[in-house]
């Protein structure tokens, strides 16, 4: 054999040992949440061992959301599905069922959540979109964002053992990470003049909890019913008697009424998803403030 053909007869050989000597690349846990702001929250805690995905996009309503076969094909190949619970998001059943996957780990989020309103009497239609086992927005506060943190750190840890303590030392510092972005945005928001604001929609009121704001007053008489004219001049009543510089709206809804009460009162109009813009590691927090800046005029 020539010396050339040996030479290169040696470099195929040592590098075939090499690709069949080198450990193979660990395989991550497969997540798919519902939100944006769940697969955030699962992607600062599993770190490189994940990978995340969400069904709703962010600037929908993430009540109604078109069950696609697209997504039933994707939960079949996860490990780990996540719910937010509370009634938002019934339609995972449907995508979770429509995947066959017998294996598959579902969390409901919602599980360690102590809800806001509740309803204590009959629920009946009269009310609205009302949820029976209480408000489902938990995740605007980021106090709740740290809970679900550890419940999702728990469901990681059992599916893949290996990296257990890292996903609970994960989970420890994105609470103390929520637990300091909460404090800045009270401090925020206890500077301003008044601290009411106006909402669009019942989607705010953790959110207003965590940064001592309150609700004055829904654009919608109740949750899911559109604005009457009376309604409307309620409104403008309540704004101008009490001064409150902001109405909170999310892009999925309507901007007619929002503009009006701006052109009768001078009241500015904040348009902002109640989700994250993606399931980055960062996106959740960073949504959180970004509405506080918004709300402070940042």
């Amino acid at each position: 054999m020539q010396p050339r053909n040996v030479l290169r007869a040696g470099a195929a050989l040592a590098l075939a040992f090499l690709l069949t000597a080198a450990p193979p690349a660990a395989a991550k846990v497969k997540v798919v949440a519902s939100l944006t702001d769940l697969g955030s929250i699962a992607s600062a805690v599993g770190g490189d061992e994940v990978e995340v995905s969400a069904v709703a996009r962010p600037a929908s309503d993430a009540h109604r959301v078109e069950v696609l076969p697209s997504y039933m094909v994707r939960v079949s190949r996860a490990q780990l599905y996540l719910k937010v619970g509370l009634g938002l998001d019934q339609w995972a059943d449907q995508i979770i069922d429509g995947s066959r996957n017998g294996k598959l780990v579902v969390v409901d989020c919602a599980r360690h959540i102590e809800p806001l309103e509740k309803p204590t009497g009959r629920v009946d239609a009269s009310l609205g979109d009302v949820h029976p086992d209480g408000n489902p927005h938990y995740w605007l506060d980021p106090g709740n964002g740290a809970i679900v943190a550890v419940d999702v750190a728990e469901a990681l840890a059992a599916l893949d053992p290996a990296h257990a303590d890292d996903f609970r030392r994960r989970a420890t510092a994105f609470a103390a990470r929520c637990a300091a972005s909460r404090t800045a945005a009270a401090a925020a928001i206890a500077a301003l003049p008044v601290k009411e604001i106006i909402t669009y929609h019942a989607s705010w009121v953790y959110f207003t909890r965590a940064t001592g704001l309150a609700v004055a007053g829904t654009v919608e008489p109740v949750p899911g019913i559109p604005p009457t004219a009376r309604h409307l001049q309620e409104l403008v009543d309540l704004i101008h008697a009490r001064r409150v510089p902001v109405v909170l709206q999310e892009p999925c809804f309507s901007d007619e009424a929002p503009a009006f009460l701006a052109r009768e009162t001078g009241v500015r109009v904040v348009k902002m998803s109640a989700s994250c813009d993606d399931v980055a590691p960062g996106s959740y927090l960073a949504h959180f403030e970004a509405a506080v800046g918004r709300i402070v005029g940042r």
